[in-house]
C-alpha cells in the first residue's frame, strides 16, 4: 500500500504504491484515481482502504488537479466540491491532505512545531508556474518557519524524453530540470527542478521518490498511458492530544 511512511512528530504522512487495492488489470490494484477508465465503485473502496489503514476518523481534502499554481488553505474537509488547485495546506488536525500522481512530482511538506502542513502536485507547467514556491508562501502565512519537504515518486530525468525545443525552453526557467534520457535524447527532469526550487526557499528536502516509469510497482502514464492508475501523497496533522503528542 505504501512506498513510503514516516512521521515527524506530530505529523503522519505517505506516499502510495500500486499494491493492496481492489482495481482489477490493468488498473490493478490500489488505483486512487479522481476519474479514469477503471470502475469508480473500486478506486471508491481503494480510497476507502487508505484512508482507513491512515488515518482512522481523518476527514479528507483533495483536489480537481489541473497542472496550475493555485493553493487551497482548508480548515474542513471539501467534500466532492473540489476546488481547481494543485496544492493545499492547513493548520487543522483530523484533515487528511491528498494529491494525486502518476508521474508528476507529489510532493509533502511540513513543519511540525508550528503546526502547519501541506501538499502539491507537480507536473512540468506546475514546476514552471511555480505551484512548489507558492506552497511553501502559503505555508508561511500560516505561521511555518522550519518547513522539511518530501518529494515523492515520479518519472526520472533519464526517462522524461520531450522535444529539445521544450527542454531549452523549461530550462531556462528552471535550470536544474535540464536532463538527458539513458538513451540519449533531450529530456526534463522535473523531480531535480522542484528539489532546487525548495532549496531556494531554504526547505530541507528529503527525496522519497523512485522513478515511476521503472518501477512496476508504481504507477506510470509514460509507461502505461490509459491503463495507468493513480498513486497519492498523503499528510495529516495528529491532534494536540494524539499519543502524547
Amino acid at each position: 500500500m505504501y512506498s513510503f511512511r514516516t512521521s515527524l512528530g506530530p505529523v503522519e504522512l505517505a506516499f502510495t504504491d500500486r499494491l493492496g487495492g481492489v482495481s482489477a488489470a490493468p488498473w490493478d490494484s490500489l488505483d486512487l484515481a479522481l476519474d479514469g477508465d477503471g470502475p469508480a465503485d473500486a478506486r471508491s473502496e481503494n480510497l476507502r482502504l487508505l484512508l482507513d489503514d491512515f488515518a482512522p476518523g481523518d476527514e479528507l481534502a483533495d483536489l480537481h488537479q489541473v497542472h496550475g499554481a493555485v493553493v487551497e488553505v482548508v480548515e474542513e474537509a471539501l467534500g466532492a466540491d473540489r476546488p481547481d488547485a494543485d496544492a493545499v495546506v492547513t493548520s487543522t488536525s483530523g484533515l487528511t491532505l491528498m494529491v494525486r500522481a502518476a508521474d508528476c512530482v507529489p510532493v509533502l511538506l511540513a513543519d511540525p512545531w508550528s503546526r502547519v502542513i501541506g501538499a502539491a502536485h507537480a507536473g512540468r507547467l506546475g514546476m514552471v508556474r511555480g505551484v512548489v514556491p507558492a506552497t511553501v508562501a502559503r505555508m508561511r502565512d500560516l505561521g511555518a518557519r522550519e518547513i522539511t519537504a518530501w518529494v515523492g515518486p515520479h518519472i526520472c530525468g533519464g526517462c522524461y524524453e520531450v522535444p529539445a525545443e521544450l527542454r531549452e525552453e523549461v530550462a531556462v526557467e528552471i535550470p536544474a530540470s535540464r536532463a538527458t534520457t539513458t538513451w540519449d535524447t533531450p529530456a526534463l527532469d522535473i523531480g531535480a527542478g522542484v528539489r532546487a526550487q525548495l532549496a531556494a526557499e531554504g526547505v530541507e528536502v528529503i527525496d522519497a521518490g523512485r522513478c515511476t516509469r521503472e518501477s512496476p510497482d508504481l504507477y506510470s502514464y509514460r509507461r502505461d498511458g490509459a491503463d495507468a492508475g493513480r498513486q497519492a501523497g498523503v499528510i495529516r496533522l495528529a491532534h494536540a492530544l494524539d499519543g502524547g503528542r
